[in-house]
């Protein structure tokens, strides 16, 4: 039996960049579908809004999201923050999203991608537990833990 994980966000407002975003670093396919979509009436506020949104690619990754009904603050939704502090990663965080790839040239395209507009937690390069770690808080305050994957 197999198992597959898929991180659901939850945002106030921005899903829909936020998976268009995602698909662009990623790559692969999105389905986006709004309240109107499954019946919320058109004039309705937020009607317009993801109620469902997947990007999924061939690479492997898989995210979803939505936006919270009458929420438009934008970001995702508890958001937190996460620092370095005295080597030390400090966080009220509930999640992380970690994404890993085989070899640092691969991770690299990916990091940079995500890197932009983001507040930058620790910069990606070689660790004691990794050829290439890193992590980010990209522009729509979703942390990523990225990591060269072990051999």
């Amino acid at each position: 039996m197999s198992v597959q994980t898929t991180p659901h966000l939850n945002f106030r407002g921005d899903a829909r960049a936020a998976l268009e975003f995602y698909r662009s670093v990623f790559g692969g396919h999105s389905v986006i579908n709004t309240y109107a979509d499954f019946g919320m009436p058109a004039e309705i506020p937020g009607a317009d809004k993801v109620v469902f949104g997947l990007v999924a690619a061939a690479n492997g990754f898989r995210l979803m999201g939505y936006d919270i009904p009458g929420q438009t603050e934008g970001s995702i939704a508890g958001s937190g923050s996460t620092r370095r502090e005295n080597n030390t990663t400090i966080t009220d965080q509930a999640l992380f999203v970690s994404i890993s790839s085989p070899t640092l040239d691969e991770l690299q395209d990916y990091w940079d991608a995500l890197a932009v507009d983001a507040t930058i937690v620790e910069p990606l390069a070689a660790s004691a537990w990794s050829a290439g770690f890193g992590m980010l808080t990209d522009r729509f305050g979703v942390t990523w833990s990225a990591s060269v994957a072990a051999e």
